[in-house]
């Protein structure tokens, strides 16, 4: 008789109690009682590490969301600033925001129930009154800020 246990017998029936099966029910009885206990044992430890694990994240993620809530709050005060000195009208800084968040002319004309003209004379009277040639330089004016650089 071949001393190898079946591979079959292996998956089907674990590896403890193949391994000792030849020893004896006893043998089998002695390994199975430790593995048992265990498992449950291994299960809430991995519950315990996955709540402290979930405690880190969430206190991790309110740290990061502060952050960028001041970070919001600076740029937004920059913004505010720098329209200030630039003299804009309430309306140029709608437009200037809404230009900086990405929105086309077209989007901005809906979102601000007026013509597409009107927010391009608007947007061009923003451009002046910066002192740039279009959008990217206007954006670029505020990210400089951001990096303390100034040209």
């Amino acid at each position: 008789m071949n001393s190898r246990p079946d591979r079959r017998s292996f998956l089907a029936g674990g590896f403890p109690t193949v391994m000792v099966a030849s020893a004896g029910p006893a043998a089998a009885e002695t390994v199975r009682e430790p593995i048992e206990i265990g498992a449950p044992l291994g299960l809430v430890l991995g519950v315990v590490l996955g709540a402290i694990a979930l405690q880190r994240t969430l206190k991790l993620n309110r740290r990061m969301q502060a952050q960028i809530d001041a970070a919001s709050a600076a740029f937004h005060a920059l913004m505010q600033q720098r329209f200030d000195e630039w003299g804009l009208t309430p309306a140029e800084r709608d437009v200037a925001f809404l230009a900086l968040k990405g929105c086309s002319i077209a989007e901005i004309a809906r979102l601000r129930e007026t013509s597409e003209g009107t927010v391009k004379a608007q947007t061009n009277a923003i451009y002046r009154k910066a002192g740039v040639s279009g959008r990217a330089q206007l954006l670029s004016l505020f990210l400089d800020d951001l990096m303390g650089v100034r040209p």
